[in-house]
């Protein structure tokens, strides 16, 4: 097929989400262009255009789904064609290569990133779907940042090795996600369930989102809206030595940081910028350690995030790789479900919903635009 050489995309203007004519991506060593089918949003959408993270004129998102349509130089042609049809994350608002996003018809992937949707997917035609086994656009694009983040979360930092349903769990203590319903959140439960990572999942959500968590495998919830939940976490569960803040701002850490042991060595990973100077000093506590992990060195280049450098880590991307290549058949075989979907079109629905994200307009599920 002949490309055209624009295209249109979401773009940061001054601190807004908009709609322009650009030029195609170029197409980098080992990566291929895909026509989008359906992007889905996340919270660093509107802070990368809000908090000048990414560069004025750069195009915004993280998370594509679509069919291959050109492949750049170094391509394993025995892993990827023509007319493939791939989900994949791309660094999107990128001060290294701001003329390539989600938000836009067309997006060059990283090959050796990129998830083989199954061969028979399709447009849902839906306005919603509820949570269930993937197979349509809309719920491929759901999952690169979410799923990627919390396989990597629980092996490449946890330690968890790439087992599926082992008969004993791996460690022998529980693991307490706080925010249970968030994208992230959703993913680690269904992950640390299939991995049998700990010997119990406690998750801390709103008592609404229960039945849904539970069924994929949490076994307790804590309401966080009860004023003593952090005391009933404690009471119930001394010995909690890992811990994730998949909300992660400055009050939830604060939260999680109380759960975690008194005795043992705790580690508590956070999905932002937050450290133990986060922490009230007469809080801390030299058993615990606060760490990260960073999606965007998935890339296996330095990343700049306005100030602020981090050099690039070959190993993270090595880790990525690997967990992409074991999770994607476990998709296609309904191993992993989807999280429930509010379907939004075209790109300027990719930049409404870049807004509701931003505003809180929703609750438990991910925000998805069909192009």
């Amino acid at each position: 097929m002949s490309l055209p050489t624009t295209m249109k995309a979401v773009v940061i203007e001054g601190d807004k989400p908009v709609v322009k004519e650009v030029p195609l991506p170029p197409l980098e060593d080992g990566c291929f262009l895909v026509k989008a089918k359906a992007v889905a949003g996340n919270p660093i959408d509107w802070k990368s255009a809000v908090f000048k993270i990414g560069p004025q004129g750069s195009i915004l998102g993280c998370d594509v789904a679509g069919d291959v349509v050109k492949l750049g130089p170094n391509v394993d042609t025995n892993e990827f064609k023509v007319g493939d049809k791939v989900v994949g994350f791309i660094h999107g608002a990128s001060m290294r290569l701001p003329t390539n996003g989600a938000f836009a018809e067309y997006v060059s992937m990283d090959s050796k990133l990129a998830y083989h949707c199954s061969p028979n997917t399709a447009v849902s035609g839906k306005e919603s779907l509820p949570e269930g086994i993937v197979s349509s656009y809309e719920s491929f694009a759901t999952l690169p940042v979410s799923l990627t983040t919390a396989g990597l979360a629980l092996t490449h930092e946890m330690g968890n090795k790439l087992e599926w349903e082992p008969k004993q769990p791996q460690h022998n203590f529980p693991i307490l996600l706080w925010g249970g319903a968030t994208a992230i959140g959703q993913l680690l439960i269904q992950l640390a369930k299939r991995l049998h990572g700990y010997s119990k999942i406690v998750v801390v959500a709103s008592r609404k989102h229960e039945a849904q968590l539970k069924a994929y495998g949490a076994d307790e919830l804590f309401d966080y809206h009860d004023a003593d939940v952090i005391d009933q976490i404690k009471s119930k569960y001394p010995n909690i030595q890992h811990l994730i803040d998949c909300v992660s701002n400055a009050e939830t850490i604060q939260q999680v940081y109380k759960c975690a042991s008194e005795r043992e060595p705790a580690t508590l990973l956070q999905l932002t910028d937050n450290s133990i100077e986060n922490i009230k000093p007469e809080d801390r506590r030299d058993n615990v350690k606060i760490i990260d992990t960073k999606l965007y060195l998935i890339s296996g280049h330095d990343a700049q995030f306005g100030p602020i450098f981090v050099p690039k880590d070959l190993v993270y991307r090595k880790s990525a790789i690997t967990f992409i290549n074991f999770i994607t058949p476990k998709l296609h075989n309904g191993g992993i479900h989807h999280i429930p979907v509010k379907i939004y079109h075209g790109l300027e629905g990719a930049a409404q919903l870049t807004d509701d994200i931003q505003n809180g307009n929703y609750s438990g599920e991910k925000l998805v635009s069909v192009l």
